[in-house]
């Protein structure tokens, strides 16, 4: 059988050289960027360019008014419940569900607080009461931990029956329950939906 002579097949096309070393990069970023300022010589210099920067007084009037706009519209949607809006720890139907539950009740835990500052309102203003005082704080904290449990029972039962597949449940969602109650009504944020004594 004759010899076949191998050949190495030549490339069929060969990419040409730049001519020139590859740039460093931060040399390549420099030249996109552009020239960079001196830094300012005098601290009047820096007030002047800093004043440069923002623009003039009427823009910045008009971008600080655009930010309080914009701010007190988030706040309104936050207040009105809009999910979007609302913080982690209170969106979703599950949370919904929980404030609602909470502000269709007449809870003794929303007293506390301003019970607690007449009483200590009344401690400053007759020294004599201080034990009467820090004992009737002391019956109103107990029920107002009784009433907790109790309050986080309700909750986590009525979440677990309308909403079967749910895990945010357990102590923490009872303790959301408990703070919200906690607040004075018109304190509430978001804002309350229904009122005391409406079905939920």
């Amino acid at each position: 059988m004759p010899d076949v002579e191998k050949t190495a097949a030549a490339p069929a096309s060969t990419t040409p050289g730049k001519g020139r070393p590859t740039p460093k990069r931060r040399d390549a970023e420099g030249k996109r960027r552009g020239p960079v300022a001196p830094a300012p010589m005098t601290a009047k210099e820096a007030r002047a360019r800093r004043k440069a920067a923002k623009g003039n007084r009427a823009d910045r009037k008009a971008a600080a008014a655009d930010r309080r706009a914009a701010v007190q519209e988030r706040r309104a949607r936050m207040l009105a419940g809009e999910d979007k809006y609302l913080l982690p720890r209170d969106q979703g139907p599950v949370r919904a569900y929980v404030r609602d539950l909470v502000d269709a009740r007449r809870n003794l835990v929303g007293l506390f607080m301003p019970m607690a500052l007449v009483l200590i309102l009344s401690m400053f203003v007759a020294p004599q009461l201080q034990s009467i005082v820090t004992l009737a704080m002391l019956v109103m904290m107990l029920f107002m931990i009784i009433e907790g449990f109790v309050l986080g029972k309700i909750v986590n039962n009525r979440v677990i029956a309308r909403f079967p597949e749910t895990t945010d449940t357990g102590f923490k969602l009872g303790w959301y329950a408990f703070v919200r109650a906690s607040q004075i009504r018109k304190m509430r944020a978001p804002k309350p939906r229904v009122g005391p004594g409406d079905a939920v």
